[in-house]
């Protein structure tokens, strides 16, 4: 007798497809990521959580402080990064406007979304001042 397959649900295979979708941008960034930690925020069950921004890529900023209070090595750089799998949706115009607050409020360097479909390609972009998102590498991000 032939064995029975679990047919996953549509929302098993998002969960599925996210978190897959997010072990790639790790080991892709990672390459040339060297100093960068990525913080992942996921909810019970390790499914998507609230919020807008999905990692958090953090490195110590070893650039002299502009006051005497600090020392090099104690503030941070930022990036935001979203992250899309399989079928998602782009992010929307008020998707950006959100990220955008984020970032002015955390002073991050840039606001990355990765997009990943499965057998067929992986990208990063950056979202640009205008609330365009333009196609650029790991390299020119983490680099």
């Amino acid at each position: 007798m032939p064995k029975k397959t679990l047919a996953l649900t549509p929302s098993q295979k998002a969960h599925a497809t996210g978190r897959w979708a997010e072990t790639l941008f790790k080991a892709l960034s990672a390459r040339v990521a060297k100093r960068w930690q990525f913080i992942s925020f996921r909810g019970a069950g390790k499914g998507e959580w609230r919020g807008v921004v999905d990692v958090l890529a953090i490195r110590k900023n070893t650039s002299q402080p502009t006051t005497d209070d600090l020392k090099r090595g104690d503030l941070f750089e930022l990036i935001l990064v979203q992250i899309k799998g399989g079928g998602a949706k782009a992010p929307t115009t008020q998707d950006c406007k959100r990220l955008q607050a984020v970032a002015k409020n955390y002073d991050a360097k840039c606001i990355v979304l990765f997009s990943w479909k499965m057998q067929q390609q992986s990208d990063f972009y950056v979202l640009d001042q205008d609330g365009m998102w333009q196609p650029t590498s790991a390299a020119e991000i983490f680099g």
